[in-house]
């Protein structure tokens, strides 16, 4: 998030400025905001616990669950445009900036790492994995992963949206109604199979398919 603000910092004060470093600055925050968050989770990986269930059929059942989860939360993030013809999402990243070239697929690698691993890993973690169990109680690894309360539940429902609120006060934009679907669906997948690692999956699986989906239909402001 801290990465995120410097960029609009940067790109508040470059714009219309020569220099792509200071006038579109998300070509250079987000990959660096995949090294440094990679980062992170490799330091602290062995304190998260992924655990999908005991049993092979719960394991097997947790993983269908999170594949079928993320397809469907992408059915919700692409309806506005494929059913409600809500308009074609075109602006925001070019994916041709640089051109082409080594900086060009460098660039482009980091984006879909971060669109399929980080920010899934990331996010799943930090909702689910913390927030949800913190609104329970402390310390929160006390209490097992998808331990339902309603509170929690619609507190991280409600935070999940607002980090997807777009970039104007009033109303919010199309992301955060969408935010607010996604996350509960992905709040029931944590109380249903207890299982972090499902709640990764699922979120991965629908990124993927956000990242196919903007690539055939040319849809750059997804990302």
């Amino acid at each position: 998030m801290g990465l995120l603000g410097l960029g609009e910092i940067v790109s508040h004060f470059g714009d219309g400025l020569a220099a792509w470093w200071l006038a579109s600055p998300q070509y250079w925050v987000f990959p660096l905001q995949t090294i440094v968050c990679g980062a992170f989770l490799i330091w602290w990986w062995r304190q998260y616990e992924f655990n999908s269930g005991r049993g092979r059929r719960r394991r097997v059942t947790n993983f269908l669950l999170g594949v079928a989860a993320g397809v469907l939360a992408l059915l919700i993030w692409v309806a506005p445009q494929e059913v409600f013809n809500v308009e074609r999402r075109v602006g925001g990243f070019d994916l041709w900036f640089f051109g082409g070239g080594t900086v060009f697929k460098v660039n482009l690698w980091f984006r879909i790492l971060r669109l399929v691993i980080v920010v899934p890993l990331l996010e799943e973690i930090f909702w689910r994995g913390f927030l949800m169990r913190h609104l329970i109680r402390d310390p929160f690894h006390t209490v097992p992963f998808g331990t339902f309360s309603w509170p929690a539940f619609a507190w991280v429902t409600l935070f999940f949206g607002f980090a997807h609120w777009g970039d104007r006060m009033w109303p919010p934009g199309q992301d955060f109604w969408t935010a607010i679907i996604t996350s509960i669906l992905y709040n029931l997948l944590a109380v249903l199979t207890r299982s972090l690692g499902a709640c990764v999956l699922a979120h991965a699986v629908t990124n993927l398919l956000l990242g196919i989906y903007i690539f055939k239909t040319q849809q750059w402001g997804f990302w």
